[in-house]
């Protein structure tokens, strides 16, 4: 039998407990992330202050070749997917391949920022250990954390046996048309993967970080209502009816008295009635004219669907049907529906793929977290490939205010996170992936 001296008790007792947890590798890959914190805040700031605004496909492809080198420097292969066909810049795609059959990861980001040329909010302003810019969150540190774990697991020697996809769409803010040809080579790296993790920002809960395992998807529609015109004195009549106007308004009140559900929500973002009344060609906004003592012949209305399930989708949208269905005296109204951004619907995978960043975070010595509640999160890439693989999402930093003037991103969130992500993809790439 062994006995400690009092030197060795000594340092026992004040020994690490992340070292006794991690395997050599993954202690090396939590020193690399640290010790690499000021250079990976020093390129968030250089793709920063690149405007990259989804309609500015100069920049977003002069972001992308900012980041190809850093990904070649890697030992991966770049490719650039043209998206002009698609009235958009284009995506960026980066693969490693390793040892056959391990487990397929692909991870996702955008370069893309909803702040054009022509926003007021620029620059990268730096306080400590918080940034403001735009995008810093959304998603350009979400980059950050993606190539930070993956040098990482260059330098502990954990990438060379990994099967990595990493895809960065230039148009996640505001994806080009037709959708199916924009999101083409991102659903096919989904069938081709077991794991995708969505570098979205983090999300917190009660002041700690949660984990993302669901998210709703992102849909719109489009209602419009006519109805006879004539004297105002005649409403409510049998032979002139109740004018468009009261049709949409019924409609809508009964939408917010009959659909309400767990998940779910279809709020309106824009309304107009009159005679006439009519949307714009892009749908955002309206001209409507009228006269107090005329019935108004036509109104339009436009609001979004936001669903946990495809089958929650579908079956509200089906009681939409209905209910426009139903007119007032007089009156006709009609609903065009869309379903664009697909539900990341909670699975049993996704809970295990959370377990087991859970079970990383007890070796880091950290709070577990809880499942973050996907009614307080919008629809993201990762869910065009999430019927077809496990997935977790927010695996970006934390911050505040993005899409908004003022975003603002918590630096040292950039460290824990790529320390998680490192760890897990390391673990899941020392085999066949097993649920």
């Amino acid at each position: 039998m062994r006995f400690l001296t009092p030197a060795l008790l000594c340092a026992a007792a004040f020994a690490s407990p992340v070292a006794a947890q991690l395997s050599a590798p993954e202690q090396a890959i939590v020193e690399t992330v640290e010790s690499r914190f000021e250079r990976d805040v020093a390129l968030l700031e250089t793709i920063t202050l690149v405007n990259s605004g989804t309609h500015n496909h100069a920049g977003v492809k002069a972001v992308a070749e900012l980041l190809v080198p850093e990904f070649e420097a890697l030992g991966m292969t770049t490719e650039w997917i043209d998206q002009s066909a698609n009235g958009r810049a284009g995506h960026l795609f980066a693969r490693t391949s390793g040892t056959p059959g391990t487990t397929r990861i692909l991870l996702i980001g955008h370069i893309d920022t909803v702040f054009e040329p022509d926003s007021p909010f620029t620059g990268f302003v730096r306080d400590g250990d918080t940034a403001v810019g735009p995008g810093v969150v959304d998603n350009k540190g979400g980059i950050i954390v993606i190539l930070a774990a993956l040098r990482a697991m260059k330098e502990a020697g954990t990438l060379d046996d990994a099967n990595i996809v990493v895809a960065l769409t230039g148009d996640e803010e505001h994806a080009g048309e037709p959708l199916d040809a924009a999101r083409e080579h991102l659903i096919e790296a989904g069938k081709w993967a077991d794991v995708a993790l969505g570098f979205e920002g983090l999300s917190i809960l009660d002041g700690k970080d949660a984990g993302v395992i669901a998210r709703r998807s992102s849909g719109s529609w489009t209602l419009t209502a006519r109805a006879k015109s004539g004297h105002s004195s005649g409403i409510f009549s049998d032979h002139a009816g109740y004018g468009a106007i009261y049709e949409i308004v019924d409609i809508l009140d009964t939408f917010r008295r009959e659909l309400p559900e767990d998940n779910l929500t279809f709020n309106v973002g824009l309304i107009a009635g009159g005679t006439p009344a009519e949307l714009s060609e892009d749908g955002l906004s309206a001209t409507a004219s009228g006269k107090t003592n005329i019935i108004p012949s036509v109104a339009v209305a436009r609001g979004d669907l936001r669903a946990l399930t495809q089958e929650q989708n579908e079956r509200v949208a089906e009681q939409m049907r209905t209910i426009v269905a139903d007119n007032l005296p007089g009156a006709e109204a009609k609903i065009t529906i869309e379903f664009r951004y697909p539900p990341m619907a909670p699975t049993d995978g996704n809970r295990a793929l959370l377990d087991r960043l859970n079970a990383i975070n007890a070796d880091l010595g950290r709070e577990p977290m809880e499942p973050y509640p996907p009614s307080r999160r919008g629809a993201a890439d990762i869910s065009f490939v999430a019927p077809y693989t496990d997935g977790l999402a927010g695996m970006g930093p934390a911050g505040s205010g993005s899409h908004a003037e003022g975003e603002t991103i918590d630096l040292r969130s950039i460290v824990r996170q790529a320390q998680r992500a490192a760890i897990l993809m390391s673990r899941l790439s020392q085999g066949p992936y097993a649920k």
